[in-house]
């Protein structure tokens, strides 16, 4: 080995090596008394294993140059297995082409580290050009699920290359190694993105959380978040779809919407985090929300809090695409702790720490859209006097501090 080649090559261990045992600390400027968030990413692409970008021979690669590189870590599953977090992470690569890997580490805020091969996802007789963006569902049946986009070319329009088309693509496993690919998700809609598989049989079926649209981007008439049942998911075959979470004018979820990962159960009912969108100057801004439905009848929302839980900010406003939050994964502990995944802007993967109890007084006490200028001033204007009240009858000197500043 070469001096030049060694030099670069302990370089690179040694910058792996800090970056992969750096420990993640509470980004102590943000305090809303809901989540913490981390000062790092949990993972980015230089988190992805030396192997899997450089040709590490020095006869075949003597300037020890990254053969394949990695653009983006993003959009991960999340899954707790025998105690630890295991992220089923959407890796990019410079050539585009996306794929599921998995990272697992003891804790839920640092120390992921990749398995030494992505996943192999074997394909449909039709193969996929492109995968991405996988829930992770363990089912009542026994299996872990994995739904995912799978996007095609749209045949249709063949002289335009940037049409495609999106479908729900199915496969499972007991492993997260080895999987079973199952045929796509069937429906009356065009096109589905943000599929997610309810982690409980309902009426004795498979049931869905769909997000039906008309085209690649655009939901067109598709009216927010579906909810859909089956009979096989072995042949998923949906006849018939209602919307449960609706799109509206002037809202954060004005131009599209889709779930997020699969809801968590609780005492209060299921706790869900959506995505909502909606256009401005700068394009279309992705974050996040919450919602909570009925135990019973999952499709029945029962508590809607205004705006958004989970927006970009600072530098998580940059990347790919930017002014994007997007979260397919988040887990639950026996402790009642809370962690939310969220990529922003395509590049990089976050996590929010919370807590169920915390996440259930949030979505059953905050105040739902009034959808109106004036209706939300009278809102704010009741929580105002509420305040005014407590403070004008208090001794208590911070309290007083909050009106006095």
């Amino acid at each position: 080995m070469s001096p030049e080649f060694r030099a670069r090559l302990q370089t690179l261990v040694m910058d792996h090596k800090a970056l992969l045992s750096r420990r993640n600390i509470v980004d102590e400027s943000w305090q809303n008394g809901l989540f913490k968030r981390y000062r790092y990413p949990v993972l980015t692409a230089a988190h992805t294993p030396l192997t899997w970008r450089l040709d590490l021979n020095e006869k075949t690669n003597p300037y020890l140059i990254e053969r394949q590189g990695i653009n983006a870590t993003f959009n991960a599953g999340a899954i707790e297995l025998d105690g630890k977090i295991h992220l089923m992470v959407r890796v990019e690569g410079y050539d585009r082409k996306s794929f599921f890997a998995v990272a697992e580490s003891e804790s839920p805020v640092d120390g992921f580290r990749f398995w030494d091969y992505p996943v192999t996802m074997p394909e449909t007789d039709d193969p996929d050009t492109n995968v991405y963006d996988m829930r992770l569902t363990r089912h009542q049946d026994g299996w872990i699920y994995g739904l995912f986009c799978t996007e095609r070319k749209d045949r249709s329009r063949m002289n335009d290359l940037s049409a495609a088309t999106a479908q729900c693509g199915i496969a499972r496993t007991r492993d997260l190694r080895n999987w079973e690919r199952l045929p796509d998700l069937k429906s009356r809609s065009p096109q589905q993105r943000n599929v997610v598989l309810h982690p409980e049989f309902v009426k004795g079926k498979y049931a869905f959380y769909t997000r039906p649209q008309d085209d690649f981007i655009d939901a067109g008439s598709g009216g927010g978040i579906g909810w859909a049942l089956c009979d096989d998911i072995t042949n998923a075959v949906i006849e018939e779809e209602k919307i449960i979470d609706r799109r509206y004018y002037h809202t954060i979820k004005e131009s599209k919407n889709g779930q997020g990962p699969h809801p968590i159960r609780t005492k209060k009912g299921w706790l869900h985090v959506a995505h909502g969108v909606r256009g401005c100057a700068a394009g279309l801004r992705y974050v996040l929300y919450a919602f909570l439905s009925d135990l019973k009848d999952p499709s029945k929302v029962t508590h809607a809090p205004a705006g958004y839980l989970i927006a970009p900010e600072g530098d998580e406003r940059i990347g790919d695409v930017s002014n994007v939050v997007f979260c397919n994964g988040m887990v639950a502990r026996k402790d009642g702790s809370m962690y939310i995944y969220y990529a922003s802007s395509d590049t990089r993967l976050h996590v929010a720490e919370t807590s169920v109890d915390r996440m259930l007084d949030y979505v059953m006490n905050t105040p739902s859209d009034p959808m109106r200028s004036a209706k939300c001033v009278e809102l704010r204007n009741k929580l105002i006097e509420k305040n005014l009240k407590l403070i004008e009858k208090s001794d208590d000197p911070l309290l007083k501090a909050c009106r006095d500043l």
